[in-house]
């Protein structure tokens, strides 16, 4: 499977970015397909991730209320709205996809197995 991320950009606070992670072939509904970020410095962390098939999804603590992933799956793509970005949001995101189902795999890096280049969202007045 191959991910294309697009959408990040250079945004001010309080603004917002939607962020698009296309699959080049349909992801079987028990996968997951989330977003890590990471910032200069830092470890990659995870972000938000969705299983394939709707039926459940996750957001870390520092985004939760602020993001929203969401997924069409006629066309293979993920989502990351986000909102009320402010200066800790910096980073680049990758959008990933998790050959498990297990759901207390979701917020782990180990479970995915394909990832996307990334790209950098930057938060900055």
């Amino acid at each position: 499977v191959q991910l294309q991320a697009s959408g990040g950009g250079l945004v001010q606070p309080g603004g917002s970015l939607r962020l698009s992670c296309a699959a080049s072939e349909s992801i079987f509904s028990n996968y997951f397909m989330g977003w890590f970020r990471q910032a200069p410095g830092k470890e990659r962390e995870f972000v938000a991730a969705v299983r394939w098939s709707g039926a459940s999804s996750g957001y870390a603590d520092s985004v939760k209320g602020r993001f929203t992933i969401s997924r069409d799956t006629a066309k293979n793509t993920v989502y990351l709205q986000m909102n009320s970005l402010n200066a800790e949001d910096t980073a680049v995101y990758y959008c990933a996809v998790a050959t498990s189902a297990i759901l207390s795999s979701m917020r782990s890096s180990s479970a995915y197995r394909y990832w996307g280049q990334g790209t950098l969202v930057t938060v900055s007045s």
